[in-house]
């Protein structure tokens, strides 16, 4: 029983430390990401006016592909009508984003909502990062953050749990908060309750084999 019992800790404690620095840099990087978020959610509201917006979406359409001008016809004519409600309401996501990655709060919910709000501001302010020919350097900086959110998804989706966060307070008391807050199942309890099983199957074969040896 001794030997068992060590074996299971030699094998889990270099995992925790290999671990524990990844997931520090990881959090470190979406709270910097998150401050990110929060100062342009800010600057919407202290640079930008509502018809500012609507000069943004008709500079991205020039020089756009015909095949494009429907999409930026329908966006100008839209924002024309709500040009403080879009400023405001694009602002107040942002902010809300921006908490969230600090806070690590309903993280599988921000990522998403990150993703598309990127995608958006991509396709619409910035022109699809286009238009395209000669001068063009970049694909536009909205894209990248897509990009970002996938990659925190995967790298948290692989160290398996994420204990620097809001979220894994609220799991603690809120098991079913996991299925809001994560892309993946808690290996880690799963391997200690296979461990622990492990271990009650060896203490049941022992009385069996000496019963068989001492009729």
């Amino acid at each position: 029983m001794k030997e068992n019992k060590s074996v299971i800790g030699s094998r889990t404690a270099p995992n925790l430390f290999i671990q524990l620095p990844s997931l520090s840099a990881v959090t470190l990087f979406r709270i910097a990401f998150g401050i990110v978020w929060l100062v342009d959610g800010a600057l919407k509201f202290v640079w930008l006016q509502p018809s500012d917006v609507v000069t943004l979406v008709q500079k991205a359409s020039e020089g756009q592909p015909a095949w494009l001008h429907s999409w930026y016809n329908f966006w100008t004519a839209s924002l024309t009508y709500t040009p403080t409600a879009f400023l405001h309401g694009i602002g107040l996501i942002e902010l809300s984003l921006g908490c969230t990655l600090v806070l690590g709060f309903l993280r599988k919910s921000a990522y998403l909502c990150g993703i598309m709000l990127s995608l958006m501001i991509w396709s619409v302010v910035e022109g699809f990062g286009g238009p395209y020919g000669p001068g063009s350097t970049d694909v536009g900086a909205a894209i990248m953050y897509a990009f970002i959110f996938v990659a925190i998804i995967i790298v948290e989706r692989s160290s398996n749990y994420n204990r620097y966060s809001l979220d894994v307070l609220i799991e603690r008391k809120l098991n079913c908060w996991k299925h809001l807050a994560e892309f993946y199942e808690d290996k880690s309890s799963s391997s200690r309750s296979n461990e622990q099983q492990n271990l009650e199957d060896v203490e049941n074969d022992i009385p069996t084999e000496k019963s068989a040896s001492y009729p």
